[in-house]
């Protein structure tokens, strides 16, 4: 499979790089200054979080980055028009505090869509935050007629207007990308390292961590308005690659949410799978499934809603069938090439995950409770919101399908990813499953 090949070839070149000892090689393994790198910073679009980045996060820590030094300014985005003043004045905390920290003069800065916005209007704002920032990357966002703050620019965009440009700045084109899959792609990655480093990075593949071990850490948060969760404890089980089942019935990690909703780090298998379930007294149990981390992660989110509320609050529920969340920072395209098949129904088409929708989530689950798949249309009221599609899936609660959800995703442009999880009832359990995007 694609996964196991490339994971392979990942481990292969870890290894020889090691041994060849070159100046590339200690900066992956933190033989060089930390003080050689400025921090950067993520600022996300609209219902968007930290997991946009998260991919590259591991990029730059396989190119040297320390992982202490990459962060995310995460904000209520449906509301960025009444709280712009108070997300400017957290980025100049956030700034400050890491210019303190690193020694480092000035940060370099990645928006996305909706955080282009706010990022153009910060450096505009004040020629001091300006000159805080080194580089400042536009993904597939606002177009400027001047570069936003004098600050030296690259603009990347993707499929769609291929005349859009930042004047002043380098714009580089990728057609063949979808809006989020500009942040996540390795291409977007090249182009960023070279702006930021003024060379090619040594490697574009997020590589095995060589100890086999890799701290997590993250934020349980309310969508979409990155609120943290505070009335709930984090549960973190070790489970098989196959069926997506615990190994054992004691977690490997306890931990009570509070605050902003942060955990960790924990120190996990680097290519283990994790189920990591939030559990509130006398509510649904939200899993949460991910492929391997391969290495230190500290962008993960666990992306929830209060009880009763939200759009987990519209889907139906049942002892007979489980309700899935599937969630991936790269568009679905149904009938163009990507396919997901959940116990043996390619669920995407193009009526319920169309190109311009620009899916990343999907909700899948029995409605109106029937007992039947009805593929045919989304459901309204999950295709109205911004990147998200609903489709009425029966998937059979235990004891049905050896008590497990079959997920198989094939991936445009080749390749596939096996993501197996129980198929908790929907009655009392919500499950979200995270595919990578690379």
């Amino acid at each position: 499979m694609r996964r196991l090949l490339a994971l392979a070839t990942a481990i292969a070149v870890a290894t020889a790089t090691a041994v060849a000892a070159t100046p590339a090689a200690a900066a992956a393994g933190g033989g060089t200054r930390p003080a050689e790198y400025r921090p950067v910073i993520f600022v996300h679009g609209s219902a968007g979080s930290a997991s946009q980045f998260d991919s590259q996060t591991r990029r730059l820590t396989s190119n040297g980055y320390p992982i202490e030094r990459i962060e995310a300014h995460e904000y209520d985005s449906p509301n960025i028009a009444t709280i712009l003043p108070a997300v400017f004045a957290g980025l100049d905390q956030r700034i400050e505090r890491l210019r303190a920290t690193t020694g480092q003069d000035q940060v370099d800065i990645v928006g996305h869509s909706l955080g282009t916005f706010v990022m153009q209007s910060y450096l505009t704002s004040s020629p001091a935050r300006a000159a805080r920032v080194a580089h400042y990357v536009n993904l597939d966002g606002r177009t400027a007629t001047a570069l936003p703050g004098g600050v030296p620019t690259l603009a990347i965009w993707g499929e769609g207007d291929q005349t859009r440009a930042i004047t002043g700045a380098t714009n580089v084109y990728l057609p063949d990308q979808s809006h989020t899959q500009t942040v996540s792609s390795a291409e977007s990655f090249r182009e960023m390292f070279r702006f930021f480093r003024g060379q090619d990075p040594r490697t574009t593949r997020i590589l095995p961590d060589r100890q086999g071990t890799a701290r997590i850490s993250g934020r349980a948060v309310l969508f979409p308005s990155n609120a943290g969760v505070t009335d709930a404890t984090l549960e973190v089980y070790r489970v098989s690659p196959l069926t997506g089942r615990r190994l054992t019935g004691r977690p490997v990690h306890t931990q009570a949410l509070t605050g902003d909703g942060a955990f960790g780090p924990i120190k996990l298998g680097s290519q283990q799978r994790y189920e990591f379930a939030v559990v509130r007294p006398g509510a649904a149990t939200h899993h949460f499934y991910f492929q391997p981390f391969l290495r230190d992660d500290a962008f993960v989110r666990l992306l929830t809603s209060r009880p009763g509320e939200g759009l987990g609050a519209l889907v139906e529920t049942s002892d007979r069938h489980t309700a899935l969340t599937v969630q991936r920072q790269k568009e679905w395209w149904g009938g163009e090439g990507d396919h997901l098949w959940v116990n043996g129904t390619d669920i995407l088409n193009a009526a319920n995950a169309p190109r311009v929708k620009r899916v990343i989530g999907i909700f899948a689950f029995d409605a109106g409770s029937d007992r039947r798949t009805d593929l045919t249309a989304p459901l309204p009221a999950f295709f109205a919101q911004t990147f998200i599609t609903g489709m009425d899936v029966f998937i059979p609660a235990a004891p049905a399908h050896l008590g497990l959800v079959s997920i198989v995703v094939g991936q445009r442009g080749g390749g596939y990813d096996l993501a197996n999880v129980p198929n908790w009832p929907s009655s009392e359990h919500r499950i979200t499953v995270n595919i990578d995007d690379f």
